[in-house]
């Protein structure tokens, strides 16, 4: 990219900017055939392109995005709207690793990903003109709970949406996730096969649909091998690692037999870790620990952590998939709503 930018400066005259009849000029072509090249058109033979992509080059044209964009009625852009607090956003790593499929999938087809909090009422309602006045082709929503009026907001405006994790199982828009249900059942029947018996679960919170689903399998495995349920067992955290400090205290105040913890995330396991540490409590010897995501702080942890590996770049690529397959559709002929459920594998360390 820099020896095309050195080259590009090289083929101005008096500073300015090459124009489209100018690289037509110089490939031998009509400016029709340089805004097909441009635009990714099939309908050019490979010589023609391979001329036009070299003139672009020697040149150093810069197409104009935004005119283009303009004269098609697009903006070019998703919007990757994160209705959470800018802090958690860059503390969870399950964040990162959205952004990073989302931008994968983006990378090819020229969109720019425009990342957005909306963490309160006021902030909801402002996105939501922005977005309306055309600022965006499409919208990807992260972490959304069941009684959030954003995703209604965004859909009257006619706007294509994708969420990643339904809010419930009737989600009517289209949506990305891992399967968490089978992913904490997983979990829960590798701690039973370690002989674990008093198996605990810091749970997230219960309006997100996804931490319902992972408490959900946690209920089913341990029903499957005849223990009963036991509410004491379950304590609710925020997906935090200091909700995991304090729902794991809350677990040992009330059964401090417990030999086992499945927590819904790797951040609140790590919290859990300290509090276990604190108390005298080695893993795993005296309590085995199980987290959710696999992500850099399963690895990093002492000892490492097992986690529940959840696909969180191809969600991301999936998400930005179909949001991209309703923009082409058009508002008039969007597609049926979709449900992606990926896979999930449990990763084994040392913790268990």
């Amino acid at each position: 990219m820099a020896s095309r930018g050195v080259r590009g400066y090289g083929g101005r005259r008096g500073g300015r900017l090459p124009t489209l009849e100018e690289v037509a000029a110089r490939a031998g072509v009509g400016r029709g055939t340089v805004s097909r090249v441009i635009n990714g058109s099939p309908r050019v033979s490979e010589q023609t392109r391979a001329a036009v992509e070299r003139a672009v080059v020697e040149l150093g044209y810069v197409p104009n995005r935004a005119a283009r964009a303009l004269a098609a009625n697009r903006a070019d852009a998703i919007a990757l709207v994160v209705p959470e607090p800018e802090e958690r956003f860059f503390a969870e790593p399950y964040f990162s690793g959205i952004v990073s499929g989302v931008g994968e999938a983006l990378a090819d087809t020229g969109m720019q990903l425009l990342l957005t909090f909306a963490g309160g009422p006021r902030e909801r309602r402002r996105l939501a003109q922005y977005l309306a006045a055309h600022r965006a082709d499409g919208a990807l929503l992260v972490s959304v709970r069941a009684d959030d009026p954003l995703p209604e907001l965004l859909t009257r405006t006619g706007l294509p949406t994708v969420i990643s994790g339904p809010r419930s199982a009737s989600e009517p828009l289209p949506s990305v996730d891992s399967d968490n249900t089978a992913g904490a059942g997983a979990a829960v029947a590798h701690l039973l096969s370690r002989g674990r018996r008093s198996i605990a679960t810091i749970t997230g919170r219960p309006e997100v649909y996804g931490a319902a689903c992972r408490l959900d399998g946690y209920h089913r495995a341990l029903a499957a091998s005849g223990h009963a349920p036991d509410p004491g067992l379950v304590a609710v955290g925020d997906f935090t690692e200091d909700g995991g400090r304090r729902a794991m205290a809350e677990l040992l105040a009330r059964r401090p037999g417990l030999d086992a913890v499945f927590a819904a995330s790797d951040v609140m396991a790590a919290g859990a870790r300290q509090t276990l540490r604190a108390a005298g409590r080695r893993i795993p010897d005296d309590v085995a620990l199980v987290g959710f995501d696999d992500s850099a702080v399963a690895r990093h942890m002492d000892p490492p952590l097992t986690s529940v590996r959840q696909p969180i770049e191809e969600m991301g690529r999936a998400m930005a998939g179909l949001v991209l397959s309703r923009i082409t559709a058009g508002g008039s002929a969007l597609p049926v709503p979709e449900r992606i459920v990926l896979p999930t594998e449990l990763v084994v360390r040392d913790s268990s």
